[in-house]
């Protein structure tokens, strides 16, 4: 057979010939993992070879089990419960938890300096001379990574390959706004963190205080920056350098958001939205989940979940939200692990796991109770299903306060809130259309695109790997010091001119009317002493 004919015969029984290449993968951890996973898996699908870098103390990334892709794990000096903790502690650094936890003064420094900890013996583990040697023989293409992970961006500049980086988006922005070369009006672009009531339309005192965070976040990640990572930088590459710098060298960000979600604003070409490429369609519920949801009748059921980092509750604020949903027609499925609440009713069934996607695509689903994680934002809207919003930490009420401002969720304090609050909330998400009517719209925006997230994603890291990565979309503006980026030396040249000229101008009138004045003087005279 002619390699013509057998070509034409692989074609005919749809076996891919298409090429495929080497993908290293630095995962995040916790939520971020289960996001980036479906994109291994699609690589994977499409016959390129991953490996996932993992540190032997990760605490949720699960690397002894037998995967389709390679996991290869480097030695990290910390077990996992301290290597886990140091983490949460920093991600709930805001929390009454942490505080609790923490008692006494500086416990901001103290969560710091047990990151910076755990930041060192990983930054050892990763970056061993050995570790590197099997990295760059190993020739890979790209490097896909999750920046929740110190030194994924260094690892890149050390294996000579592009990055592609999965994030929804770091503290307030300054990541992107300093090192992305994001635009940011501060009129109209609301700061992430610190903040859950500023959004796109903010009136003259909100933009006052959304211009004070951009300061104050402006100058804390550089301090930030240079007293934790940046020697650490310096020291792999061997030459002054800051971790913004080399943050700055990433290829293409695949950002966890769309415009279902986001407030209109403009962002760099090499940014690329991929929100909700982990959703899919609805797979049937086990036996007994589906009994319990069909035992609903026309009531319906309301999903709970506060995602995979919350294991229990307080035994108030437990029996606070069990004695809610007691009171609503609904049943309830809730995710809990902790002590069953005293106050548990009939309609409610706690699990401690649930099939969270499965249950907010069931047509029996009306409400979705949530922490405003994005994975479960976008499955709420994959699958057009209203939320009651209870936030916790980090981006949750930033990613509450979007979906709250267009009509989707009624979003409350956990800490404050009694349980008539909570089931007020629940009957107007249910009962109102408006909540419905809301997440359709968005619903029906994150499905009307020309590509799939999911393959939007693979596209966007196959597209580095067949063109060595995308600096043609990277902006100038990386090569420009912060005062040529706003213009400034280009508005003191103007002035400068502007006021030579002014000053030229100034000294001809003088001149000039010195000149008129000594002629008209003489002038003046003769026809005084001819009268005379």
């Amino acid at each position: 057979m002619t390699s013509g004919a057998l070509l034409v015969c692989l074609l005919l029984c749809g076996v891919d010939v298409g090429w495929s290449g080497r993908v290293l993968v630095m995962p995040g951890e916790y939520s971020h993992w289960h996001n980036m996973r479906p994109v291994i898996e699609a690589l994977v699908d499409k016959n390129h070879s991953v490996t996932v870098l993992v540190g032997s103390s990760s605490p949720t990334v699960p690397h002894t089990q037998k995967e389709r892709f390679e996991y290869h794990v480097f030695k990290v000096n910390m077990e996992k419960e301290e290597a886990d903790a140091a983490m949460r502690d920093m991600i709930h650094l805001f929390t009454n938890d942490t505080a609790a936890k923490y008692e006494g003064e500086f416990v901001m420094w103290k969560v710091m300096s047990k990151f910076v900890e755990f930041g060192d013996v990983y930054f050892r583990g990763l970056f061993d001379v050995g570790l590197l040697k099997t990295l760059r023989d190993s020739n890979y293409d790209v490097l896909f990574s999750d920046p929740m992970m110190p030194f994924s961006d260094l690892m890149a500049q050390k294996l000579n390959i592009p990055q592609v980086i999965s994030m929804r988006a770091t503290f307030a922005y300054a990541a992107e706004r300093l090192c992305g070369q994001m635009p940011a009006p501060p009129s109209y672009v609301p700061a992430v963190a610190l903040t859950d009531h500023l959004t796109d339309r903010m009136s003259f005192m909100e933009r006052v205080e959304n211009m004070l965070l951009y300061i104050v976040h402006s100058i804390a990640f550089p301090l930030v920056a240079t007293f934790t990572f940046d020697g650490y930088y310096s020291e792999i590459l061997g030459k002054p350098t800051t971790m913004c710098e080399t943050m700055g060298k990433v290829d293409i960000c695949l950002i966890r958001t769309y415009w279902d979600f986001e407030y209109p604003r403009p962002f760099p070409p090499n940014f690329k939205f991929v929100g909700g490429l982990h959703c899919k369609p609805a797979k049937p519920l086990s036996k007994e989940l589906e009994e319990f949801v069909q035992s609903s009748g026309d009531h319906g059921v309301v999903v709970f979940s506060l995602g995979s980092m919350i294991k229990n509750l307080t035994s108030e604020r437990a029996n606070t939200i069990a004695a809610a949903l007691g009171q609503i027609p609904q049943k309830v499925v809730w995710r809990y692990s902790g002590k069953t609440p005293e106050t548990l009713a009939p309609n409610t069934k706690i699990y401690d796991w649930i099939p969270q996607n499965d249950l907010l695509g069931h047509p029996k689903t009306k409400a979705f109770i949530t922490h405003g994680g994005t994975n479960g934002l976008y499955e709420a809207i994959y699958h057009g299903v209203p939320m009651v919003g209870l936030p916790l930490f980090g981006d949750q009420p930033d990613n509450l306060l979007h979906i709250k401002t267009k009509g989707a969720a009624v979003v409350l304090d956990i800490h404050t809130m009694g349980s008539k609050d909570l089931v007020d909330a629940l009957k107007a998400v249910v009962n109102n259309p408006s909540y419905k009517e809301s997440i359709m719209r968005l619903s029906r925006i994150h499905h009307d695109q020309p590509m799939k997230p999911l393959d939007q994603a693979v596209y966007w890291i196959e597209f580095v790997m067949r063109n060595k990565g995308a600096k043609h979309l990277r902006v100038q503006a990386h090569e420009l010091s912060w005062y040529q980026y706003h213009c400034l030396d280009v508005a003191a040249f103007l002035l400068s001119i502007t006021a030579l000229i002014t000053f030229l101008w100034v000294k001809a009138c003088c001149f000039l009317f010195r000149r008129c004045v000594r002629k008209t003087r003489p002038e003046r005279k003769r026809q005084k002493n001819k009268k005379e």
